[in-house]
């Protein structure tokens, strides 16, 4: 297959992964909207509220090395189809657990909803599966701006859907998530990436996950990516929950929600573009500074305008963290290498993200007093891994770069058309 042929499948491709990411990813923002709001409900201590979002993450976490072998064993389009089942048990599991007053079953159900968050994380990588060096940023950044329409689609489908079966509350929200799978599933009968060649016995088997560790690129791409997704989730899983505790309406979280999401993906119109002229590290750099800023402007009140505009600093911060971690870990591996390389990188990003959900909950609703001292509580949180991701990026441009990765060679302020 030649250069150009690659190419130009590898822009089908993302035209499928970036539709998927608009319908199927709308998904995501319903669950985040509606998971703490939906603990609290069904829980009998506040506490635990945000514990069906930490454990949606968790189910991502467990299931991201499964997903990767079997992407690696059957082709992506087999991963995320179980993807897809997973969301639809998840949906489901929710909806009736919501039906019978259930928090253990609701928790079941967003385990499964884990196994549709795992595969939704492979989009990125599955980009870049046909695609040129040169192209690789900018297909990461169209799919990851797919989530877009999410933002929209999700958020609104909340509005829409949350009192459908009154008196029991987001039955239909959930339900909708069930009928976006559906739908979504059709997608990928269209993806076009060949399942991977089984390796010949005398096939270089690549590094261990132990030697991969030891790279100095790939684990501060690692660190990097794990404090960018962490941060952004502790503070987004409590702001729903900090917007109807300051006296607002489930409506006003929703559309805050909607306008994160859509800062988390605006930006990656032109992101890949920003790391080719100035550099991931800086870019890397910039998102943790943005991140800093969103934890500041959170902190400065709990007027609506301090919400908004805390969360789309937290959108924008995690873009530019997140898509330049990616492509900083995209150059730093073989093809061998792949499968165990972004299974790993997969389960650590989300476990840390787990981590942050459980403390989420527990911070905003266990630091005594009122919802504005959880807020506060959450945000001040942000420090010592804002202060970790920053002196392992320092660290590694004082040592001195070791290995390389792709970056794109076009200028313009927007990506390549697909």
């Amino acid at each position: 297959m030649t250069y150009i042929d690659s190419n130009t499948i590898a822009r089908r491709n993302v035209k499928v992964l970036v539709a998927a990411q608009a319908i199927l990813g709308a998904q995501m923002p319903i669950s985040f909207v509606l998971g703490g709001l939906a603990g609290q409900y069904l829980s009998t201590n506040p506490c635990w509220a945000t514990l069906p979002i930490a454990l949606i993450v968790f189910g991502s976490m467990l299931t991201a090395p499964v997903m990767s072998s079997i992407m690696q064993q059957y082709g992506r389009r087999t991963g995320f189809f179980v993807g897809v089942l997973g969301g639809v048990i998840g949906a489901t599991i929710s909806a009736i657990a919501l039906w019978q007053n259930s928090f253990p079953l609701f928790l079941l159900g967003s385990i499964f909803t884990g196994i549709y968050m795992s595969a939704q994380g492979f989009y990125r990588f599955a980009a870049m599966d046909m695609a040129s060096e040169d192209y690789r940023p900018k297909a990461i950044s169209w799919v990851m701006a797919g989530g877009l329409l999410s933002a929209i689609i999700g958020p609104q489908l909340v509005k829409i859907t949350q009192g459908a079966l009154d008196p029991i509350p987001f039955v239909g929200s959930y339900i909708a998530i069930i009928v976006l799978n559906f739908v979504g599933a059709f997608l990928f009968l269209f993806l076009n990436i060949p399942k991977p060649k089984k390796p010949a016995a005398d096939a270089p088997k690549g590094r261990s996950r132990r030697e991969l560790l030891r790279e100095p690129q790939i684990l501060v791409a690692m660190i990097s990516a794990m404090v960018a997704y962490a941060l952004m989730n502790l503070v987004m899983t409590s702001t729903p929950l900090a917007v109807v505790g300051c006296g607002f309406e489930t409506a006003d979280a929703a559309d805050i929600v909607s306008g994160h999401v859509l800062a988390m993906y605006v930006p990656a119109f032109f992101t890949g573009h920003l790391i080719a002229r100035f550099g991931v590290e800086r870019i890397i750099a910039l998102g943790l500074v943005i991140l800093a800023a969103a934890g500041g402007v959170a902190l400065a009140g709990v007027e609506l305008g301090n919400f908004y505009i805390a969360l789309i600093l937290l959108g924008i911060g995690w873009n530019f963290g997140f898509i330049g971690a990616t492509t900083m870990l995209a150059g730093a591996h073989t093809p061998e290498e792949q499968g165990r390389m972004q299974g790993m990188n997969d389960f650590a990003v989300f476990g840390m993200v787990t981590i942050a959900s459980l403390s989420s909950g527990g911070l905003m609703n266990c630091s005594g007093g009122t919802a504005q001292d959880g807020w506060t509580a959450v945000n001040l949180a942000m420090i010592p891994f804002l202060m970790l991701a920053g002196g392992a990026l320092i660290w590694f441009v004082i040592r001195g770069k070791k290995g390389t990765y792709p970056l794109p060679t076009s200028g313009g302020t927007a990506p390549e058309q697909v």
